[in-house]
């Protein structure tokens, strides 16, 4: 069997403002539009809204949870996988992902686009806080931002 269905990590601040909730919104509607499974780290902030997007959008959202517990997940979640791994679920979330997509964020954030940046993976940052990160395309809306993962991963894997 081939797969076929694009993994696309969202991520960004569990605290974030309405304008880039909105935008994590954006994202994950527009990814689930697209047929493409979203990952996120599964808690609250920009993860949760990527997730509710995705929801409403009739696609996929997997969370890779810090902690043990199931139920700290954010309620949008269709797989909520808890690691006990604290912090170190940043990798996880980078190397399962085709792509990422930055939004706001912190150093949290930046771990896991540096991440994604050494494994080669495509990152595509909308209102990034760290805009002077070389290798990251910066997108002006969620369409934009969407546009250029998918693009960069079917690139990528030629």
């Amino acid at each position: 069997m081939v797969w076929t269905q694009r993994c696309v990590a969202v991520v960004g601040s569990a605290v974030c403002t309405e304008e880039i909730a909105k935008c994590a919104y954006d994202v994950g509607y527009e990814l689930a539009r697209r047929k493409a499974i979203i990952i996120c780290g599964g808690r609250g902030g920009v993860m949760a809204a990527a997730a509710h997007g995705a929801r409403d959008g009739g696609g996929t959202s997997v969370g890779i949870l810090p902690g043990r517990d199931r139920n700290d997940a954010a309620p949008h979640l269709s797989v909520a996988l808890p690691t006990g791994l604290g912090d170190a679920r940043n990798a996880v979330i980078a190397c399962a992902a085709d792509a990422v997509i930055a939004i706001g964020g912190g150093f949290g954030t930046l771990s896991e686009v540096a991440l994604a940046l050494k494994k080669e993976k495509p990152v595509v940052g909308l209102l990034f806080s760290f805009r002077e990160i070389a290798g990251v395309y910066q997108a002006k809306t969620p369409q934009e931002a969407v546009d250029i993962a998918l693009r960069s991963i079917v690139r990528s894997t030629l």
